[in-house]
């Protein structure tokens, strides 16, 4: 193996384990988000769309701050991070709410267990939001 292809593979290494980090956080975004509308949705009675999406701002808000410090390691200032971070998750919760929402529509399961739907809506928005996430955010 050449040097270049030691620094390319290095670099790949390096990524996979960004992602697996990023994966890892998100997972606890999901069990925030999923605990958190059953919660306002049992407690409060509101519906499962309004819920959504207050379990959803509740859950990025964590996955912001995690992010920032385990997965991608950053510094400097929160308040402009934060705007850049609410910007870009703006593409991925999109994705991630339409497929949410889809599904409550249209399966009879998802309306009985909306957990599913959180699930296929985070996983539809993930690899958006890693990548806009390394080349936006967290840069």
């Amino acid at each position: 193996m050449n040097a270049h292809s030691d620094v390319l593979q290095r670099a790949r290494t390096q990524q996979f384990a960004q992602f697996l980090r990023f994966a890892l956080v998100g997972v606890i975004g999901f069990i925030v988000d999923a605990s958190v509308l059953r919660l306002v949705v049992a407690a409060c009675g509101i519906n499962l769309y309004a819920g959504r999406v207050v379990s959803f701002l509740t859950a990025a808000t964590l996955t912001w701050a995690l992010n920032r410090s385990f997965t991608f390691r950053h510094s400097g200032p929160r308040a402009a991070q934060w705007l850049r971070f609410v910007c870009v998750n703006a593409l991925g919760a999109s994705v991630n709410f339409g497929t949410y929402a889809l599904m409550i529509a249209t399966v009879a399961i998802a309306r009985r267990y909306p957990s599913l739907a959180v699930a296929c809506g985070s996983l539809a928005g993930m690899g958006l939001n890693f990548t806009l996430m390394r080349k936006v955010v967290f840069r």
